[in-house]
């Protein structure tokens, strides 16, 4: 159950918000309350210390304030920074977060350029209602696409994955 709750719930919901926020502009609240709900689980199943537990739901709600901030202020989407937080409770203060944080910006940046280039480019008529809207002018960039790249760029190389990994050696054997 550790190694399925592992390998599935995180990167699902990666997934799940990079193509949602593709799709309609939008990332459901389900995804980062499902994020948040499974990790103390998983925190517990890998025997994380109560301290350090304590301390990836400081940093997940120090990357709320700040991510609604920047909501507030019209820089972000709102499920953008809840996807944000809550995968940063999964991160930690480890430098895992550092690397999402980095990678979100690169890949954000890199969405954010091929969009304006494609709606320089291109008109939102090709019938598509999402494609339409993404090539819109008047559309915002999801944002959720890169923070979900971000995630599973990360996440692949961290210590839930070495749990996972470990956990499906010993079930082999």
């Amino acid at each position: 159950m550790l190694t399925a709750l592992l390998i599935l719930i995180f990167p699902f919901a990666m997934i799940y918000a990079a193509m949602s926020d593709l799709v309609s502009m939008t990332i459901a609240n389900r995804v980062s309350l499902a994020l948040v709900a499974a990790f103390p689980l998983a925190a517990l199943m890998i025997g994380l210390p109560a301290s350090a537990i304590g301390a990836h739901f400081a940093v997940g709600i120090a990357c709320l304030v700040v991510t609604f901030g920047m909501f507030a202020a019209g820089w972000m989407g709102g499920g953008d920074a809840k996807l944000l937080a809550a995968t940063a409770l999964w991160l930690g203060p480890t430098p895992a977060l550092a690397q999402y944080l980095l990678f979100g910006a690169v890949f954000g940046g890199v969405l954010t350029v091929a969009i304006l280039l494609s709606r320089a480019s291109l008109a939102p008529v090709t019938g598509i209602v999402f494609v339409d809207r993404l090539l819109s002018r008047d559309t915002g960039i999801p944002y959720g696409i890169a923070l979900g790249a971000a995630g599973l760029t990360v996440f692949a190389d961290s210590a839930w994955m070495d749990h996972a990994v470990a956990g499906l050696a010993s079930a082999a054997f």
